[in-house]
């Protein structure tokens, strides 16, 4: 039974196979054309490249359920068909079999009629349900408001820079439009899509820092001391303390920085935060502590435009 055992695992490792190629030594091509005329008068050789067979199981693919996904409507409408097709067989039956047109209790043709009539009338209902119910498709949107790039002036050119560089990665790795990040009470960035301001049109809302800390987010998420992921963001009452973001966000994320800090993150899709962004944001989050914690002098609380010069 060993030796089968063995055998069997033998089966599925890659094999290899030598294959020997008469391409010159010099001669690179690339896009067609070769980088360098002098492979002409380079010697011939003989190169070995090794090509890799996996022998092992492959992914089946499942057929029902991609033709199943592909006809979605019909198979949502096929109990409806299936339900009226048996009560038109029932009435038929009773018709045709000479049965009296009243039900009787002691008859078991009768008991059986009305059996078959529950399950007719169950599929109808089912089937009913089925199209009235559909996933909802869910897409992203376009973030109404206005682009805000804010930054605490007084901060070193290397915290700037790392604050940036955490909103070009969660601009292009995830569904990410606005990120807000404060600190020992001041907003340090503010920057992407932000709600414009009611006072002066065409400019962004300015984050009143003191007021989302002293918030019920944000006394949340301290307490915790963990991530909170807000999926639908529409969903939550307390989105009355984030009137910066913009008022169709869809998903926010605030992330806790160390004891003082807060991050707000917000998403243009329902529930486009993966599980594999979250975990990304609170290791970013840590090194982002880690750099801020290091400042000496105290943060001012105003934010003004600009960047660090």
């Amino acid at each position: 039974m060993e030796a089968g055992v063995i055998a069997g695992s033998i089966n599925r490792i890659p094999t290899s196979t030598r294959i020997e190629s008469p391409l010159p030594l010099g001669r690179h091509p690339i896009h067609g054309h070769d980088r360098s005329p002098s492979w002409k008068n380079a010697p011939r050789t003989r190169r070995t490249m090794i090509v890799f067979e996996y022998r092992g199981p492959r992914p089946r693919r499942d057929w029902v359920g991609e033709w199943v996904s592909r006809n979605d409507d019909i198979f949502r409408s096929l109990p409806i068909y299936v339900g009226g097709v048996s009560l038109l067989a029932v009435l038929l039956n009773r018709a045709v079999s000479g049965i009296a047109p009243v039900a009787d209790a002691s008859s078991s043709q009768s008991r059986a009629d009305l059996l078959t009539l529950g399950l007719a009338v169950t599929n109808v209902l089912t089937g009913l349900v089925w199209l009235s119910i559909r996933p909802k498709s869910i897409s992203a949107v376009n973030p109404q408001g206005v682009e805000c790039w804010k930054i605490l002036p007084d901060l070193p050119d290397h915290v700037a820079s790392e604050l940036l560089w955490m909103w070009e990665f969660l601009l292009e790795a995830t569904c990410c439009r606005s990120l807000v990040i404060i600190y020992n009470g001041a907003c340090l960035l503010q920057i992407g899509v932000a709600a414009e301001s009611s006072t002066d049109a065409g400019n962004a809302m300015v984050v009143d820092a003191a007021k989302v800390m002293n918030g019920t987010l944000y006394q949340g998420v301290k307490k915790s001391g963990a991530q909170n992921y807000l999926a639908n963001l529409s969903l939550y009452p307390g989105r009355s303390e984030l009137p910066f973001l913009p008022s169709n966000t869809q998903a926010v994320i605030l992330q806790p920085l160390g004891d003082k800090g807060f991050i707000i993150i917000g998403g243009d899709t329902i529930r486009g935060f993966t599980s594999s962004d979250q975990a990304w944001i609170t290791l970013i989050s840590e090194k982002l502590d880690s750099t801020i914690s290091k400042l000496e002098a105290n943060i001012p609380l105003p934010i003004q435009d600009g960047f660090p010069s």
